[in-house]
């Protein structure tokens, strides 16, 4: 990493870039090319890619890039958000398939792990269940952030685990929803519409009142810091919400859930 990142300054000084210049290009803010360059941050592909361009290489940070190894089961592409939320003051959350890693059980954590393809080792599932218990560590603070969650109905009716499994996760959704910092909306099928057809985000606002937000795919996933792509999915969240349940009619569903079992 260290290596990757003074390859990133030597090229971005032969062009008389600034670090912030170099971050506008690529769409990230001062602090985390800095980060990159003291190899302190990965570089992540897709941004290595920009880099190359911009730069004038001929895919040389690219081709660093995807031969980064694996420090570990967590994906090199996960850490930035991974420091964003453990400094974050507040979030409002999107997901449309499964449940946002906050407000998962171990069990069901667990079952999302082992359905993996292609599969995890057991170590991995074990480390990567261990990691993410702790980060929900963050809904017990003394002083926690603000979490605001929305949820499609197809995250609910999959029952990944099985109907144990599925039990314990619904009742520990009832049991978050009680937490006076964290609201929870479910956005029911048979919508005509709705602005979040293009996939699951996550927003945080920062200890300095800046945004960012966290865009995941299925191989890759995106910080995004532009103020123009953070104030489309302000305004995306926005009405996720105005067309979601309100949290009593929220609550009322996930009882329903549970007395169907």
């Amino acid at each position: 990493m260290k290596m990757v990142g003074a390859m990133v300054a030597a090229a971005r000084i032969a062009k008389n870039l600034t670090q912030k210049q170099l971050g506008e290009l690529v769409r990230l803010d001062e602090e985390t090319i800095a980060s990159i360059e003291q190899g302190r941050r990965t570089l992540m592909p897709n941004v290595a890619e920009l880099m190359d361009q911009h730069l004038g290489l001929p895919g040389m940070l690219s081709v660093a890039a995807h031969g980064m190894p694996e420090k570990d089961p967590t994906p090199t592409w996960s850490e930035e958000y991974m420091d964003l939320e453990k400094r974050a003051v507040a979030f409002s959350w999107y997901e449309v398939l499964v449940l946002p890693g906050l407000l998962q059980t171990e069990n069901y954590a667990r079952a999302l792990f082992r359905g993996r393809v292609p599969a995890f080792v057991q170590g991995e599932i074990e480390t990567l269940t261990s990691r993410r218990m702790a980060r929900t560590e963050l809904l017990h603070r003394e002083r926690p952030p603000t979490f605001s969650f929305v949820v499609s109905e197809a995250a609910l009716r999959d029952r990944i685990g099985g109907n144990a499994v599925y039990s314990e996760q619904v009742r520990h959704l009832l049991s978050c929803m009680k937490l006076p910092h964290v609201t929870l909306q479910v956005l029911p099928f048979g919508q005509a519409s709705h602005p979040g057809l293009a996939g699951s985000f996550v927003m945080l606002e920062t200890p300095e009142h800046e945004h960012r937000a966290y865009v995941e795919s299925q191989r890759s996933s995106q910080r995004v810091t532009h103020p123009d792509d953070i104030s489309i999915l302000t305004l995306r969240y926005a009405m996720l919400r105005t067309q979601a349940l309100n949290p009593e009619e929220t609550t009322a569903l996930l009882s329903r859930l549970v007395g169907e079992l």
